[in-house]
């Protein structure tokens, strides 16, 4: 069995993006909350990944970066015993890092894509689910990621850090949920465009397969992603509330006007006779 080391890595990012931002960056939904007053869990999950992403990686020093991405991170040979952690990095037993993992970003891009796809798409998810759902739906989402992660590469001694599994999950299930919803998407970073939500989310999806199954050699883990797309697909039609349909069935749509043609106004005489 090896021995995994600090210094063998600079700082390892295999999931360094959401893989969406080359696509689209979502600006907007105008989808208004339903059952909630307010999105508690996604704004906690957010203030969360930042606090560690302060504690993690700004202001500390190369190293404990590093230590933290090997004892929180989720590394396939370690959880799979064809490697081990010295003492020294282990920072909770190693079936944690199923979800420690999620909370870790190697800067400043990883972390701002993955909460901003959080913000967008998780407030109306945990509306659908409700809080105490929705946080169990995103966590179980981000261990399906780093599980199919590591049955796609189960001897990788890199570690896997990054939301990105927890948030294709979300992305998954709002479209599931709301592909009618017209959203506002920066394409390729610079087209702005409102369009329904389905059309940028699909083509999303379709790319974290196209990718995964295309072996890509980057420093992305899509099957990371797939993980979470397939559990957030499957979770949200077992999790959501009781009357929430899917795929916005009953969703108003509000009526086209049909002009109506203008007709004269006779206006009577004074002597009581039209003019």
């Amino acid at each position: 069995m090896t021995m995994v080391q600090a210094t063998c890595y600079g700082f390892p990012e295999p999931t360094g993006s959401n893989g969406g931002e080359r696509m689209f960056i979502p600006i907007h939904d105008a989808n208004e909350l339903r059952h909630i007053r307010f999105q508690y869990v996604t704004v906690g999950l957010i203030i969360a990944n930042v606090i560690v992403f302060l504690l993690t990686t700004l202001g500390v020093s190369g190293e404990n970066a590093i230590r933290a991405a090997l004892g929180l991170g989720y590394i396939p040979a370690v959880v799979n015993d064809f490697a081990e952690l010295s003492p020294a990095d282990i920072l909770v037993p190693e079936n944690w890092t199923y979800i420690t993992y999620s909370f870790l970003h190697g800067d400043i891009l990883h972390l701002g894509g993955n909460m901003l796809f959080l913000w967008v798409f998780g407030d109306n998810v945990e509306d659908a689910l409700g809080h105490v759902k929705f946080l169990f739906f995103y966590l179980a989402c981000a261990a399906a990621g780093a599980f199919l992660h590591g049955v796609i590469a189960p001897d990788s001694q890199m570690p896997l850090i990054g939301a990105s599994g927890a948030v294709a999950g979300c992305v998954s299930a709002y479209l599931m949920l709301h592909p009618r919803v017209k959203l506002w998407v920066l394409a390729f970073m610079r087209i702005p465009l409102r369009i329904p939500a389905w059309i940028p989310l699909i083509l999303w999806i379709a790319f974290q397969f196209l990718m995964m199954f295309a072996q890509v050699d980057d420093m992305v883990s899509w099957s990371a992603h797939v993980g979470g797309i397939i559990a957030g697909a499957v979770l949200v039609l077992f999790l959501r509330r009781r009357g929430v349909p899917l795929f916005d069935k009953g969703l108003a749509v509000a009526p086209v006007p049909v002009p109506v043609p203008a007709t004269p106004v006779r206006i009577p005489s004074k002597w009581g006779r039209p003019d």
